[in-house]
């Protein structure tokens, strides 16, 4: 059977990409929008976009077709939060863009100019499954990071699909020793901003910047103008149930604001109140131990209990090697699964698990339209996995972004090659680069 799927896998790599219309036949096909696997099933691509996905799909007349039996067919996996291209080495300041200590803006800060789509993680991760990524900036010297993107992870130089896509705070214990050293501080600091931005939006022209009253100068007022406006989500990160509550509390002042909350370890807590108030959450997946004060009441079961109550959720890493390993979200997807087993816990669906993964992260940045499921008119982000991808023993065979194939090496499978077969008569030959 591995000389079948190794024969398919060649004749599927000898396919030009795009423009063509492909049809991947008989694998175990995954809509990505919650629905359980569907055996046999087809996926039809044209143009770099999604035809159609299921049982009983028709094969165009004139498509190449790929027989992807034995194996699963999947949308891309959507890191849902992530720093991907913004680090090398964490440890190394020079190659390490995720915050600006030093810098006198905050809000204004726009992570596109110090992403690198030839960061080492970027090719690591593409192999991995990953074909989109919510990329944050991080927070150092303010509560404010800036304003984060959403990328592709194809092997070329433009890597951006939407700029500029949200702004990221920091609120509870880490936005609070941003502010001064209480969420007193914190949230003080955050409504200035705000009623600053407003201030700003009615007359640009008369708006002095910093004063005796305002903390915020022309380029950060100017950036939080459509987060106060409702036109561009706020990603709040938050641990503690008390926050959570507090940062919901906020539209009653700013009913605009377009909430997105990370992190979320105590969630559970009020997840009647994040349903109630529509407040997406891109939660880590298996915190579950009280490693700050904020994270008291952590558990595994902390997604799976807001999804029942009605939240909208999905899977981040944040804190979690969200600069280097976001393909280990699969990982952490198949043990929510495995959580649904265990008695008194509270896990997902395998459909739920993968959507999580998937569809949820776009739909709550608003590209469900886009990215995330094979459904109908969706890009063509299409992985081929020699097996369960919620399993950590599977591999990636293929990977598709727009429709394009993408390479699946990356500095270590250049490594491995490079010593697997050495000859011992010869010094191993120089990198390419």
């Amino acid at each position: 059977m591995k000389k079948l799927l190794a024969l398919a896998c060649a004749a599927f790599m000898a396919l030009p990409a795009a423009a063509q219309t492909l049809a991947i036949t008989g694998g175990t096909v995954v809509i990505g929008d919650g629905s359980e696997p569907i055996p046999g099933g087809t996926v039809v691509v044209r143009n770099g976009r999604v035809v159609a996905a299921g049982s009983n799909v028709s094969i165009p007349a004139g498509a190449q077709t790929v027989d992807a039996t034995g194996q699963w067919v999947t949308p891309g996996i959507v890191g849902g939060f992530t720093r991907l291209g913004l680090v090398e080495v964490s440890a190394v300041s020079e190659t390490n863009d995720v915050s600006a200590a030093e810098s006198e803006f905050s809000a204004g800060l726009d992570v596109v100019p110090a992403i690198n789509p030839l960061a080492a993680s970027i090719a690591v991760n593409r192999a991995g499954g990953i074909t989109r990524a919510v990329v944050a900036p991080g927070t150092s010297g303010a509560i404010f990071g800036g304003q984060g993107a959403i990328i592709d992870l194809g092997a070329d130089m433009d890597a951006i699909m939407r700029p500029r896509a949200f702004q990221f705070v920091e609120l509870g214990e880490r936005g609070a020793a941003r502010a001064g050293g209480s969420r007193s501080a914190s949230f003080a600091t955050f409504r200035n901003a705000l009623d600053q931005a407003q201030l700003y939006a009615r007359n640009p022209a008369g708006y002095g910047g910093r004063s005796a009253d305002s903390l915020l100068n022309r380029v950060d007022a100017a950036a939080l103008v459509p987060v106060v406006q409702g036109t561009v989500p706020l990603i709040v990160h938050v641990e503690q149930a008390r926050d959570i509550l507090n940062v919901i509390a906020l539209r009653e002042d700013y009913p605009r604001l377009r909430l997105i909350l990370v992190g979320v370890s105590e969630g559970w807590t009020v997840a009647s109140q994040l349903a109630a108030a529509n407040v997406p959450v891109i939660a880590s997946a298996l915190n579950d131990l009280p490693a700050e004060f904020e994270q008291l009441a952590a558990t595994q079961s902390n997604i799976g209990r807001m999804r029942a109550a009605g939240v909208q959720v999905a899977i981040g890493m944040i804190d979690d090697r969200d600069a280097h390993q976001i393909r280990y979200s699969t990982q952490y997807a198949g043990n929510l699964v495995a959580l649904g087993r265990v008695p008194g816990a509270t896990g997902l669906s395998w459909g739920e698990a993968f959507a999580a993964i998937s569809s949820w992260p776009a739909e709550i940045m608003g590209l469900g339209n886009e990215i995330g499921s094979l459904r109908p008119g969706r890009r063509a982000d299409v992985v081929i996995w020699d097996g369960d991808p919620l399993e950590l023993s599977s591999n990636v065979d293929v990977v598709l972004i727009d429709g394009v194939q993408q390479p699946l090496t990356s500095r270590q499978t250049r490594l491995r090659d490079r010593y697997l077969s050495i000859d011992e008569r010869e010094l191993p030959q120089a990198y390419e680069w």
